[in-house]
């Protein structure tokens, strides 16, 4: 598992209105490293030549300087449209320097309208990414986004490209060359079209996905380092712009060793939502600095930004080398509905924990037919096998909010709850259904009488929320920050944050969503996220798992960390899922792929997640907790 950081520093190039050539845009950079100065090479574009029929912008390839990596100054044209192949624009570059020499490919744009007839790909060659010695066209058919492996593969320089990314469906391919003159001779590449399938990467996944090489290669241990873009449902009006990566072999890049299984990245920040071409992110630069890959991309066609992850962490995900995931007990299952039990009948789920008096202590959400939501109690000495179990339930729906008071029969009660200890109480949060729309309850409970199982003890619970809005998904930070209690909860898609000066909830409630997190389209949690168990606090921050749901409803878990002393700021999040349904019991059931933690217990060095599978079982999946930080570098 992996983090994407974006820099706090973003955009890193923006348009210069004092610089016509670049009024518009300046986006899609490619940074080399020379000793210490780091050079960008970008697309710039010009605003609309009104005194030229048509009125339309031109694009120019850029270059700046940077000592930092972050301020670039020196900005000019380096490559400007002045041949018939490129002589209405040149676009998006990629630069690799072999023995010598600066490569830079772009796209060319040789005629009007644009086509695919009129889009290729072209070359020009620098020895001090100060001036051009030649210029090449390099494809004589539809292709974009070239780009060089770093260093010669088994004697050939090697190359990535996309073709047919005018005529859809697009491919990412390989292309090999004995000497320079072979990328731009036109008897190979009508050699290399002839056979043109053997040289393709199959990585689609559907029919209408759209491929681009982005960044250059980049050699680790692991393998080359190739990330790509991806555009789901492109040409639509509800297209995504996303992040992949692919890992392939040192000494065969034909062969895929591995890649992500989905988008790691999508737009997110007000730079890429907003723009020329709002809601897009184009990757065409990487580097490697302090064990870290930095990605550079395009944002909203109108800057340039960069983001961070760490090598180690996204390697190990990519190869399947990652040895810290969450590891599921083999005694899954470890409740289920018991036989011949009504009020557990349809489904034993979404486990609350909490380990007092050196035991795990589950309640669960308990379903009788007619969807009817109890709370039914278990016990763990181990934190994997149940000793205990209780006959009846344990809490019932008692308040209005929890009951039908309309003459309905059915589809009510008390879901979904989560413990936290605060003091001398334990204090559950749950969704109080009264069939119509769903809030955020919660009562307490003293710890002396939660161990006692005196549950004729718990307080009458309080909707906390506001009446007629759809909340769900809370818990509380077990300790004040910020003056106050801090209560985590879901409305409708998003998981947001409010502050309660006491836990006297007859009196406190819920009155505004801050945000925490929110879906990321196109992403595996871009449907919906909400919070699974209460955060837990450690030195490096307050680790909160939620679960995220894809548009193919798929229920999946990941985590964020928030910052110690002000517990709205997110300092981490995984880009990939920390844990997915992979067995029987999370595939099939209730509602199938599902898997929905609402416990998270610490015991020495081990964390254990308590979760219902399928919406039917409750199973528990542990891994060191120093591992799962280890997932939240950034």
């Amino acid at each position: 598992m992996f983090t994407v950081t974006r820099s706090e520093r973003n955009p890193i190039l923006s348009p210069v209105k004092s610089h016509p050539w670049e009024a518009m845009a300046a986006f899609n950079g490619c940074p080399i490293v020379s000793g210490k100065t780091t050079h960008m090479i970008y697309r710039a574009m010009s605003e609309p030549d009104l005194l030229k029929e048509p009125h339309m912008s031109t694009s120019v390839i850029a270059a700046a300087v940077s000592k930092d990596g972050f301020t670039y100054e020196d900005r000019k044209v380096l490559i400007s449209p002045d041949r018939e192949f490129d002589l209405y624009g040149c676009e998006d570059p990629r630069v690799t320097k072999i023995d010598g020499t600066y490569y830079i490919f772009y796209t060319a744009l040789g005629g009007l309208p644009f086509s695919a007839d009129t889009i290729k790909v072209a070359v020009a060659l620098s020895k001090d990414l100060n001036t051009i010695g030649s210029k090449h066209l390099v494809t004589p058919f539809n292709a974009k986004a070239m780009a060089l492996f770093p260093e010669k593969i088994n004697g050939k320089m090697t190359a990535l490209l996309t073709i047919n990314t005018d005529r859809a469906p697009s491919d990412i391919c390989i292309a090999e060359f004995d000497s320079p003159e072979d990328m731009w001779s036109a008897s190979y590449w009508d050699a290399w079209q002839k056979n043109a399938d053997a040289h393709k990467l199959s990585i689609r996944r559907l029919p209408d996905d759209h491929l681009e090489i982005g960044a250059p290669p980049v050699k680790t241990d692991k393998g080359w380092l190739v990330i790509y873009a991806h555009m789901q449902r492109y040409g639509k009006s509800d297209h995504i712009f996303g992040f992949e990566a692919l890992l392939l072999d040192l000494k065969n890049p034909r062969n895929i060793i591995g890649r992500t299984k989905g988008p790691f990245m999508v737009p997110e920040a007000y730079y890429e939502e907003v723009g020329h071409i709002s809601h897009t992110i184009f990757p065409t630069g990487a580097l490697l600095k302090d064990g870290k890959l930095e990605v550079y991309y395009g944002a909203a066609d109108t800057h340039c930004a960069v983001a961070t992850i760490p090598l180690d962490n996204l390697l190990a995900s990519i190869s399947g080398t990652d040895k810290k995931s969450l590891v599921r007990f083999p005694g899954n299952p470890i409740i289920s509905p018991r036989p011949g039990v009504a009020w557990e009948a349809y489904g034993t789920i979404n486990p609350a924990a909490i380990d007092l008096g050196d035991k795990t202590h589950i309640l669960y959400r308990a379903v009788a037919n007619g969807n009817i939501s109890t709370l039914g109690y278990a016990s763990s000495s181990d934190g994997f096998s149940i000793d205990t179990r209780s006959d009846k339930p344990i809490y019932f729906g008692r308040a209005p909010f929890e009951l039908r008071t309309d003459g309905g029969t059915d589809n009510y009660g008390c879901e979904d709850p989560r413990l936290m200890q605060i003091g001398d109480r334990v204090y559950m949060t749950y969704t109080g259904y009264d069939g119509r729309v769903p809030r955020v309850a919660v009562s307490s409970i003293s710890t002396d009488d939660f161990l006692k199982q005196k549950w004729s003890a718990w307080s009458m619970p309080q909707a906390i929320t506001p009446e007629g809005v759809n909340d769900k998904d809370a818990a509380i930070l077990p300790e004040q920050v910020k003056g106050g209690y801090m209560v985590l909860h879901r409305i409708n898609e998003s998981v947001c944050a409010d502050f309660v000066q006491s836990l006297d909830f007859s009196k406190e409630r819920i009155t505004q969503c801050i945000e925490i997190i929110s879906p990321r389209r196109g992403m595996w949690d871009g449907g919906k996220v909400g919070i699974s168990a209460p955060p837990v606090k450690t030195k490096a921050g307050w680790l909160l798992l939620y679960h995220g749901v894809s548009w193919s409803t798929t229920y999946r878990v990941g985590a964020v960390l928030l910052d110690l002393e002000d517990p709205t700021i997110v300092r981490a999040r995984t880009a990939i899922p920390l844990f997915e349904p992979q067995e029987e019991y999370e595939r099939k059931g209730v509602v199938p792929n599902v898997v929905f933690p609402c416990g998270l217990v610490v015991r020495g060095s081990t964390a254990y997640m308590y979760y219902g599978g399928g919406d039917k079982v409750i199973g528990v999946a542990s891994i060191k907790l120093s591992a799962l930080l280890k997932m939240l570098e950034i």
